[in-house]
């Protein structure tokens, strides 16, 4: 019987799929903030760039920061992970969830969990999260990719 086992990817294919999924939440993101459904003041990438350099600046930078912090995410994912399943996308997304609520939130200002702005931080930042695990699953899973045949 012939096994076909999906590559670990390449560089390229990698980075497409971040890239990929980072537009896809962005788009989503930017949809519910401006519809008044997120609770965030402002994108946390936006806010985090903002603390990071010391003053206000446009949205693209925070795109930007976005961007490059998915797609990292992603190229280890795509690139490093022995299983990349849907249970260990959603892993990766429910540790980086953590890590926005325990890390990222305090240093922006938002206190731990976004607590300092309310307790609505928590599922509006799981959101986001959960769809980055299916998002990145479901690309690496289905975007073309080679394969390698093993009897």
């Amino acid at each position: 019987m012939i096994e076909v086992q999906r590559s670990r990817g390449s560089w390229p294919r990698a980075i497409g799929v971040g890239i990929a999924v980072s537009l896809i939440t962005a788009f989503i993101m930017a949809i519910l903030l401006r519809a008044g459904i997120a609770p965030f003041p402002k994108p946390p990438s936006l806010a985090f760039a903002e603390t990071l350099l010391g003053r206000p600046l446009p949205m693209p930078v925070g795109l930007l920061f976005h961007t490059v912090y998915v797609t990292f995410w992603s190229v280890v994912f795509v690139r490093y992970f022995p299983r990349r399943n849907l249970l260990s996308a959603l892993a990766l997304a429910f540790v980086l969830w953590l890590v926005i609520l325990v890390v990222f939130f305090p240093i922006v200002g938002w206190g731990v969990a976004g607590l300092a702005i309310g307790p609505q931080l928590i599922p509006a930042s799981a959101l986001p999260h959960l769809l980055f695990g299916i998002l990145l699953w479901g690309l690496d899973r289905y975007l073309p990719s080679k394969a390698t045949r093993t009897a």
